[in-house]
């Protein structure tokens, strides 16, 4: 049973408690621990963290061995979402694809599988799934983190995943509420806002939520835009009409709200973290996740400060922060009492390569025949969003380089990108490789460039697919992990 600090008041402990923070390094700091034996109850783990199974489990053990019902966080989407294969890209093919295939069992088997991998490790909160229904097209941070733009798939395909994860023993925590999908600024950058009246709302954004509720979904990320329908002055994330009126009053949850980052520009430019922390356990939110960019011990100090001395000056109500800490708690507790299934059946562990396989959308195959030599890969590459991070390898190359030895591979992007591509390939054959081609002119350019030129060219869509398909070859892959690639890689290669 965990022991606290002497001389850690229950107020302090509670303002640490509801906090969320992540680290630097591959084992937990001296000051993580020392937090741990003061209250903290949560921490968060990005791919900065994560260098194999056995050292996350190490980690995870090594945090346990402090406090054991801590609650370890990680960001493990899947698809273009990854930490724990962050520098190989991931097994998963992402929600999109997912919804691209609409097999609600199969997005289930995928759901657990993840999570039996989590819950291996010591895992046992994901911020996942994505529930945002991604209605505008130049949405430039969801995208095929979406399960797609129909409400009712995103909804049988959010509740799925959300079962299948919890039946693994790892707590599904959805976002982004109220819905992330109908914007088209990052609010890793600035504060989006959603002009969309309440009957459209209810009817569109709020519906995979209530699914989610529905399936037990054990937590809910705030997302962190202005819904004037809902609330003209707050962010979602420090509204109480939003979090606590509708959240919890009309749609009935009771589990644990758990914040996006704060150190993400849309709050931290506006309101600061701490201001925006104490606002945001006012508004209703239990844990304030911080840790994406700021990661040290002057953050939790600094956090854990605001909220007491927000309590102490009547600012904030201390009953709001201490039913905010039971909220975590509580969630440990279930994470601590729920066992982590071993896994079933054979052929589990290749359950998101067979999904990437399904998902495919395959244009021209009927007159084309599978490359036998090398060829080259163009791959146009738009400036990946925060949420995805450059660090992820992507695309096709790796995995025709297995099929087709020799293979090689250039980055391009900009007015030029068509022109250097085609003096690095020489007379080898094309394979252009885009991501999101309907948000990037530039990139649509090239294609055309590259085409007019190579009309043998293969083309590759690794993001959301909207143009229509061309090239000799068209692949649709609704998402770049890296099983998305291999997916493609075996089309070309005949496989």
């Amino acid at each position: 049973m965990t022991t606290f600090a002497s001389g850690t008041d229950t107020l302090t402990r509670d303002a640490l408690t509801v906090l969320q923070p992540g680290f630097t390094g591959t084992t937990a700091p001296d000051w993580l621990l020392r937090r741990l034996g003061e209250g903290l109850a949560s921490v968060g783990l990005f791919g900065r963290n994560i260098a194999s199974p056995e050292q996350l489990a190490a980690l995870t053990a090594q945090l346990r061995a402090e406090r054991d019902d801590v609650l370890v966080a990680i960001d493990e989407e899947g698809g273009d979402v990854t930490r724990l294969e962050v520098g190989t890209g991931s097994s998963f093919p992402g929600n999109h694809a997912l919804g691209a295939v609409d097999d609600v069992e199969l997005t289930r088997e995928v759901a657990f599988e993840m999570g039996r991998r989590l819950a291996a490790c010591g895992v046992n909160l994901n911020w996942a799934p994505s529930a945002d229904v991604n209605s505008n097209a130049a949405n430039p941070v969801i995208g095929v983190r979406s399960f797609g733009a129909d409400t009712a798939l995103v909804a049988r395909h959010t509740a799925a995943y959300v079962t299948g994860l919890q039946s693994a023993g790892v707590a599904a925590c959805t976002k982004h509420f109220p819905g992330h999908g109908d914007t088209a600024v990052d609010s890793h950058h600035a504060l989006p806002r959603i002009d969309a009246d309440a009957s459209v709302l209810a009817e569109r954004e709020l519906s995979p939520f209530r699914a989610a509720i529905a399936a037990g979904t054990r937590a809910v990320m705030s997302a962190h835009i202005l819904v004037p329908a809902l609330d003209p002055d707050h962010p979602a994330t420090l509204s109480r009409p939003v979090l606590t009126d509708l959240l919890r009053g009309e749609l009935g949850y009771t589990g644990l709200i758990v914040t996006d980052g704060m150190e993400m520009q849309a709050i931290a430019a506006t309101y600061g973290i701490e201001r925006g922390s104490v606002l945001a356990i006012a508004a209703g939110a239990d844990a304030i996740c911080v840790g994406g960019g700021l990661a040290d011990d002057e953050t939790v100090r600094r956090l854990r400060d605001a909220l007491v001395a927000a309590v102490r000056s009547g600012e904030l109500a201390e009953a709001r922060l201490a039913e905010a800490a039971e909220r975590v708690r509580e969630l440990a507790r279930w994470t601590a009492t729920t066992a982590a299934p071993a896994a079933e059946g054979e052929g589990r562990k290749d359950v998101g390569l067979v999904a990437a396989r399904r998902a495919l959308r395959v244009t021209a195959a009927s007159s084309f025949t599978a490359l036998t030599e090398a060829p080259f890969v163009a791959a146009f590459t738009p400036v990946a969003n925060i949420a995805v991070g450059d660090e992820t390898p992507w695309g096709v190359a790796a995995e025709l380089a297995r099929l087709l030895p020799g293979t090689e591979t250039g980055s391009y992007r900009g007015e030029d990108a068509a022109r250097a591509a085609l003096e690095a390939a020489g007379d080898r054959r094309v394979v252009a490789v885009v991501r999101d081609e309907h948000r990037h002119p530039w990139m649509a350019a090239a294609l055309d460039t590259l085409l007019s030129s190579r009309p043998d060219t293969i083309i590759v869509e690794m993001g959301v697919p909207q143009a229509s398909p061309r090239g000799a070859l068209h692949i649709a892959t609704y998402g770049a992990a890296r099983v998305c690639g291999r997916a493609a890689a075996e089309v070309i290669a005949g496989e």
